[in-house]
């Protein structure tokens, strides 16, 4: 995906606070959600479709996972 390397990145507010924990996302990008890990902002991210992304934080938040 085109962009990401000068998206705007902010913590998850799903991520726990922790400084080796976090997960960060990029938002303005319709219909998907990028996501990366805090640690390693040079790395890659991954492009989660934005219902699949909803999906998995309502089973985290239910404790399903």
């Amino acid at each position: 995906m085109s962009g990401l390397r000068t998206a705007a990145w902010r913590k998850s507010s799903y991520s726990d606070g922790g400084m080796d924990n976090c997960v960060e996302v990029a938002d303005g990008y319709p219909g998907v959600l990028p996501v990366r890990d805090s640690k390693r902002p040079a790395g890659p991210a991954i492009v989660f479709p934005a219902g699949g992304w909803a999906r998995f934080v309502s089973e985290v938040r239910a404790g399903r996972l």
